[in-house]
């Protein structure tokens, strides 16, 4: 049913676009004024795209800020205290996504292709990381939506100066405290797979559930 809906939204905005520009043949500059007078929406539909921009432009911030708080009541546990929440996406200058008197997290809100994606393998891997070299003695927890792709990462043999190699300070800092002890992703995280929980949020959060 949604896809005709948006199929039918796109046809009507097709439509719409072939009948403005056939409107504007063979008219002067002061026959596109009149006609633009004339249109009383115009002016607020460009208003509304523009708007609709910029949001679709914070997007991402949207998603891991909105995403993060609808999952707190499911991962809390009734005596567990907040310390901070770091909402925005991006380095925000706090170590973790969520830091509690129990826990450290940090929650990936990626919707996997399985394809080359070594950009988000890259970021996955550095928050893994983070989470086993600075959570100390609290739990740690990895948030995903969806382990398949997650894990099949962190059991594969790519080469970990390939992950670290658009982050120097982190593969300075990754290779100055291991050396030449891990050369692949799926050596470093056997060695701490157990350090961390990768937690599905489908399983535990009902907003994320019909995420496929």
């Amino acid at each position: 049913m949604k896809l005709i809906e948006n199929l039918s939204a796109q046809n009507i905005l097709r439509q719409k676009i072939s009948e403005l520009e056939s409107s504007l043949r063979q008219k002067n500059l002061n026959e596109i004024k009149e006609q633009l007078r004339n249109d009383q929406i115009a002016a607020e539909i460009l208003k509304t795209a523009l708007q609709i921009k910029d949001v679709v432009g914070q997007i991402n911030t949207i998603i891991h800020t909105w995403g993060i708080f609808i999952s707190l009541p499911y991962i809390l546990s009734p005596e567990e205290l907040v310390e901070y929440v770091s909402l925005g996406a991006g380095n925000t200058g706090r170590l973790f996504d969520l830091k509690t008197t129990q826990r450290v997290a940090e929650f990936k809100f990626i919707t996997w292709k399985g394809g080359s994606e070594s950009i988000r393998q890259n970021s996955l891997f550095k928050d893994f990381y983070n989470l086993v070299e600075n959570g100390g003695n609290l739990k740690k927890y990895l948030y995903v939506t969806g382990t398949e792709h997650p894990i099949r990462f962190f059991q594969g043999t790519r080469s970990l100066k390939s992950v670290l190699s658009k982050d120097r300070k982190l593969s300075e800092l990754f290779f100055e405290k291991h050396q030449d002890k891990f050369r692949t992703v799926n050596e470093y995280y056997h060695n701490f797979q157990n350090s961390v929980s990768i937690v599905d949020l489908r399983s535990i959060v009902p907003e994320f559930s019909k995420i496929k």
